[in-house]
């Protein structure tokens, strides 16, 4: 039984998008070097199925070769779109809602340096001025 269609892309489809968001277009060639690069050695015909894939999902975009050469291939979604679904659906499912209890999750699993904190200090600071406003 096949699995069901996910709303999210999968862990390949999104290597894929993040090969893509960082130099778009590319052709089927330069999206295999690009995984390969990041220790994700396929096959040609592999990457050729994944994109017609993720073109039949509306993912990426096919563009019409330039003076007789290969396909290249675009991002139809934005990174911030994807990130921002996939982590909303994790908190919903995962920590009940809970923004809180992902946070003290993240500080398990996570070993964050003191730029880091820093950092995120700074954006809980601006969230509690922008509540308060």
């Amino acid at each position: 039984m096949a699995r069901p269609n996910s709303e999210y892309p999968t862990e390949l489809e999104l290597q894929i998008l993040k090969v893509l968001w960082d130099a778009e277009p590319m052709t089927v060639r330069e999206v295999r070097e690009s995984l390969a690069d990041l220790g994700r050695n396929l096959a040609h015909t592999t990457v050729i199925t994944m994109l017609g894939t993720m073109v039949d999902k509306g993912q990426i975009e096919k563009l019409d070769p330039l003076q007789g050469k290969a396909f290249r291939f675009t991002p139809l979604i934005k990174r911030e779109d994807v990130s921002r679904g996939m982590l909303g659906d994790l908190v919903e499912r995962v920590f009940d809602g809970s923004a809180e209890a992902v946070m003290l999750s993240l500080f398990d699993v996570k070993d964050l340096d003191e730029d880091e904190l820093g950092g995120l200090r700074k954006l809980l600071h601006k969230k509690l001025r922008e509540a308060k406003s």
